[in-house]
């Protein structure tokens, strides 16, 4: 079971998976694709990585043999000498995936120390973010596995290099898109013109989670934005997430 009671900076925490069989059908539509799905956001801290752990998680309870890859992570934690990645520890815990730490290096080709934005941490690291070298592990795991739930860093156009950003990844992969956002003041704008850019590069964009990723009150303002999204931005709101609340 799954409680979606925190943010992408505790990582490392046992959480408790939530995915009751009623649940399952918010879910349905990434069912539908066998390749997977790209978990986005509007912004970081977000709760992308509870999200897509939560669709990984009741996804291989639903049969399917599905796997997490996080192609781009910074803010790693050094452990014996080794980089690891907490978004992806988070997801293969969701799953109960036991994965070989050699192995692991498929699911997380980009291990940064500094958290930052994914092109700074790698150019303090001396390297370049490659999307040939992530589209070659992904396409990898999609011949041994029924699909990926691949995470992204950050939003939508945060940038992986001088010349490309998250978006130019998600063409690259083709994967139905969900977007994740805030449900507060302000997220009617991130959220319009993250689907802008999502649209303008022909993506299908399989609907919008609003997750309180932090602890606060749920008023007017977060009640009527999960109705605005969908009237004014032509795309379903699957679910409004109040802190602490269960997929």
């Amino acid at each position: 079971m799954f409680a979606l009671s925190g943010t992408d900076d505790d990582p490392l925490r046992k959480n408790v998976f939530c995915c009751k069989p009623g649940l399952l059908i918010l879910y349905s539509a990434a069912m539908n694709w066998p390749s997977g799905v790209f978990v986005t956001g509007t912004d970081t801290g977000v709760g992308k990585t509870y999200v897509a752990a939560g669709i990984l998680a009741a996804l291989r309870r639903a049969g399917r043999n599905v796997v997490p890859m996080k192609p781009v992570q910074t803010g790693c934690l050094l452990r014996k000498g080794s980089l690891i990645a907490p978004d992806l520890m988070v997801s293969l815990h969701a799953g109960n995936l036991r994965i070989p730490a050699a192995e692991r290096a498929d699911l997380a080709p980009y291990c940064f120390q500094p958290a930052c934005s994914p092109h700074l941490a790698a150019r303090l690291a001396g390297k370049r973010i490659s999307l040939t070298r992530i589209e070659k592990y992904y396409r990898l795991l999609s011949s041994h596995y029924d699909g990926v739930i691949v995470e992204g860093a950050g939003g939508v156009l945060v940038p992986l290099n001088s010349k490309e950003t998250m978006l130019d990844l998600m063409c690259r992969l083709q994967l139905p898109v969900l977007l994740v956002a805030r449900p507060g003041l302000g997220t009617l704008n991130h959220v319009a013109l993250s689907l802008q850019a999502l649209r303008a590069a022909r993506l299908t964009v399989l609907g919008v989670i609003l997750n309180q990723a932090t602890p606060g009150r749920w008023g007017a303002i977060e009640a009527d934005n999960c109705r605005m999204i969908e009237s004014r931005c032509g795309v379903k709101v699957l679910r409004c997430l109040r802190y602490g609340a269960t997929i």
